[in-house]
């Protein structure tokens, strides 16, 4: 992508700012009426973002350390036997190497009044006890992928499950397909659904770890807003395709 495309507001910035972390981390990479997205390390943003907490509710997938980056890179574009359609690259890298540190999971729960953190099980020894889990079944039939992902929520309400089918070439909606950009992309339904229940419209929405975006495009889809941290540029490009072609649902 450009740079005159992705950093135009960096040249002139909207009138309807809700959120500024100048000096600390500068200006954003994007924004738009209903997003912002920093290019950034979170840790630095999040220390920025304290004063801000009581609108905020955290939405994020974090790395697990399972070095799923660099797994999907060796595997990328390989087709195996009859496979009915060739494997999506995905760029390898070291981002899933290690979790993150305490410090992040701190200031998560410091910069919001709730949070939703997939992967929760792969952080338990770093975050509260909690009945309201999230189970997402992903319908994957019988392979060798994990039946479901779980979400660790700071939310007091009952264990809730979504089905939604995610599994290779195979999707919930097979008419209106969506693009993967990255190994651990969420689908975009699915978001939306989570952000209608445990979301209100005057919630800002953060993700720490925004990958190619797809929480920042579920909450303008709903028009709510949301700021998205990420530190690869090239998924902050794509998080921008993505945002600008985002249609705002209408509701009454």
């Amino acid at each position: 992508m450009e740079n005159n495309l992705v950093h135009t507001t960096n040249e002139k910035q909207t009138e309807n700012n809700f959120c500024r972390f100048e000096p600390l981390v500068g200006l954003p990479f994007y924004e738009d009426e209903y997003c912002q997205i920093y290019n950034c390390d979170s840790l630095t943003a999040m220390v920025a973002l304290r004063p801000s907490r009581k609108k905020n509710v955290v939405i994020t997938d974090p790395p697990y350390g399972l070095n799923i980056a660099e797994q999907m890179g060796k595997q990328s574009g390989q087709q195996y036997g009859k496979a009915a359609a060739k494997k999506r690259f995905y760029e390898g890298g070291d981002w899933d190497r290690e979790r993150p540190g305490n410090i992040y999971f701190n200031l998560m729960q410091l910069i919001s009044y709730e949070q939703i953190i997939f992967g929760g099980n792969f952080f338990a020894d770093m975050l509260p006890a909690g009945r309201g889990w999230i189970v997402w079944d992903k319908d994957t039939g019988e392979n060798n992928f994990s039946d479901c992902e779980l979400a660790w929520t700071s939310f007091d309400r009952p264990l809730k499950m979504y089905k939604h089918t995610w599994n290779g070439m195979i999707q919930q909606n097979m008419k209106e397909k969506e693009e993967r950009f990255h190994p651990t992309q969420k689908p975009l339904p699915l978001m939306i659904k989570i952000l209608e229940d445990y979301t209100t419209p005057v919630d800002i929405i953060i993700d720490p770890f925004m990958g190619s975006g797809t929480t920042l495009a579920a909450a303008k889809s709903l028009g709510r807003k949301a700021i998205g941290m990420e530190i690869n540029t090239k998924y902050c490009e794509i998080a921008v395709k993505r945002l600008l072609t985002t249609q705002i649902r209408m509701t009454l």
